[in-house]
């Protein structure tokens, strides 16, 4: 297995720069693992192909105003400082900083904003990666400052913050949105509520790795930066029972997935245990999954985890079949892209 082995050509246009609205009227293409098949739905159909007692599980995370910009004191060069994830406990936080070659530990930012007041980043050590650990005079003010992340193929500017966000986001603390929850409304949830599917939250803060691709050819030597996700107890307890029930168990996004198999991993005396804490599962082809029985994804990038993952769990030739079917189609792609659902 090569990381080569996850690469394809996207034209450019097809990667969506806008969200649609309404958010399920986005395209679904929905695959079958056990016959290979394909369809072509839109997303508010989705319900036609969940049923009672079906688990949905959600990531709830929000994603913060990460992106922050200053001036270097004493030199008022530009500054642009990204938050990844707290370091540890405590404020003190992991950043992309640029320019990063400029910026070393001792290095003071005045951050500028739109209010009057004045908050100042220190730099207080440079980690692998070129990531910083940085503090602030004031976070209490950082929200104001702030600005909500896009990724970097992402170029029109987005009109409404919120359009970056799920409707269930509560739970500050990612640098990225989930992005498979975008297509939900609260319409669409309700329905799926009133149908007797069983809709459940957990968290996992995304960071890093959703902005970066996989360097080395053998992606098992790939580092995946950890993220920290929750599994509440209750949540733990209804997943348990559906899965000795015989029941499916349907993640909404990798990031779901994540959380829910490294959580598995660690229980001991149930099919999944409560959790909290950092998670650095890498996901590739030949992992067992213990709990995802099926998949609401988007389009991922060519070499990249979340690809890698989404190989694993319904084979990679079903998964280069339909990225070519996807293709050929005119799908969006990406973060404000179309959905796949995985049976």
């Amino acid at each position: 297995m090569k990381t080569s082995d996850f690469d394809y050509v996207l034209p450019q246009e097809l990667i969506a720069q806008t969200p649609v609205e309404p958010r399920d009227s986005s395209r679904l293409m929905v695959l079958d693992r056990a016959t290979g098949s394909i369809e072509h739905r839109s997303f508010k159909d989705i319900s036609g192909f969940l049923k009672s007692g079906d688990v949905l599980v959600m990531n709830n995370s929000r994603v913060i105003p990460a992106r922050l910009f200053g001036k270097k004191a004493g030199t008022n060069a530009a500054v642009e400082i990204l938050l990844l994830r707290r370091s540890g406990s405590g404020d003190v936080w992991e950043a992309l900083v640029k320019p990063g070659k400029k910026l070393p530990a001792g290095t003071l930012v005045n951050l500028e904003g739109t209010r009057k007041e004045h908050v100042t980043a220190e730099i207080h050590a440079v980690l692998d990666d070129g990531i910083r650990e940085v503090s602030f005079s004031d976070e209490t003010l950082l929200p104001a400052l702030g600005h909500i992340p896009l990724p970097p193929y992402i170029h029109a500017p987005l009109a409404d913050s919120e359009r970056y966000q799920t409707v269930y986001a509560r739970e500050p603390g990612s640098a990225a949105a989930p992005t498979a929850g975008l297509h939900f409304t609260p319409r669409l949830l309700d329905e799926l509520k009133r149908q007797g599917v069983e809709c459940l939250e957990t968290t996992l803060h995304i960071g890093l790795d959703t902005f970066r691709p996989v360097q080395t050819e053998d992606p098992s030597r790939h580092h995946i930066h950890r993220e920290y996700g929750i599994v509440p107890a209750e949540v733990a307890s209804s997943i348990s029972r559906a899965k000795k029930e015989h029941r499916r168990v349907i993640c909404v996004g990798t990031t779901s997935v994540r959380v829910l198999e490294y959580a598995a991993l660690q229980s001991k005396e149930n099919p999944l245990d409560p959790f909290s804490g950092w998670v650095d599962l890498l996901i590739l082809p030949g992992y067992v999954f213990r709990v995802a029985d099926a998949m609401i994804t988007n389009f991922h990038l060519p070499k990249s985890t979340l690809l890698m993952l989404v190989s694993a769990f319904a084979g990679g030739e079903l998964i280069k079949k339909a990225y070519a079917e996807a293709v050929a189609e005119k799908y969006r792609f990406y973060s404000f892209g179309d959905a796949t659902l995985i049976l």
